[in-house]
């Protein structure tokens, strides 16, 4: 019983840490992060923090043009959001 509280366990945990992936494209194909970053602030969004992240995203931290405090993971070569979350 031990042994499969402690499997439960251990699979529920590296699921809930689990990066999200974006692409495993080469990264000459990715979007210029500074023209993909003014792209979204002409849609009016505000970047607070950019980052490629280890599941080769571009992250960023901000906020939409509602004024809602955003996480979102974009596809570095698409450009297409692959996560959002909204946070209070």
């Amino acid at each position: 019983m031990r042994i499969l509280i402690a499997l439960t366990l251990l699979i529920g945990s590296s699921t809930a840490f689990a990066a999200t992936q974006c692409t495993t494209a080469d990264k000459s194909t990715w979007q210029d992060p500074g023209k993909f970053q003014a792209q979204l602030k002409d849609q009016g969004y505000k970047i607070s923090k950019f980052k490629v992240t280890k599941g080769n995203c571009y992250e960023i931290y901000g906020f939409d043009k509602d004024g809602r405090k955003i996480e979102i993971y974009h596809d570095p070569v698409s450009g297409k959001a692959v996560k959002t979350e909204y946070h209070d």
